[in-house]
């Protein structure tokens, strides 16, 4: 079984800045991806960011420019650095990741739990 548990969220004033952290732990083998996916209210859950294994990542148009994702591998963590944060912004953010959890196995999609971010304007 993989846990993700998220770290970090919180109350930030539009213009701050909040860094999030994920660790994946349990039975692990490697994990191909990892990200941040955000869920407002009344909206649909949608992808922030993310990193492959090999150093490449993406971004949702709307964060390009003031977050940035990173991953230490030798830890299965990710961390989302958010910066000039917005109301917008708002949202309960999770971390996914795709693990494979044993060596003839298919990789598979965990979820965290979710952190809440809140941004007052």
């Amino acid at each position: 079984q993989v846990q993700l548990v998220e770290s970090g969220g919180g109350l930030v004033q539009a213009g701050g800045s909040l860094r999030l952290s994920c660790v994946a732990s349990g039975t692990i083998v490697s994990i191909k991806s990892m990200a941040w996916y955000r869920q407002a209210p009344g909206k649909q859950r949608e992808l922030v960011a993310r990193t492959i294994s090999g150093g490449s990542t993406n971004y949702a148009d709307s964060v390009k420019g003031r977050f940035t994702i990173s991953r230490d591998n030798a830890k299965n963590t990710v961390y989302l650095q958010m910066s000039s944060l917005k109301p917008e912004d708002t949202a309960v953010y999770y971390c996914n990741a795709d693990v494979r959890v044993n060596y003839f196995g298919n990789y598979n999609y965990y979820w965290g739990q979710g952190t809440q971010v809140t941004v007052s304007s």
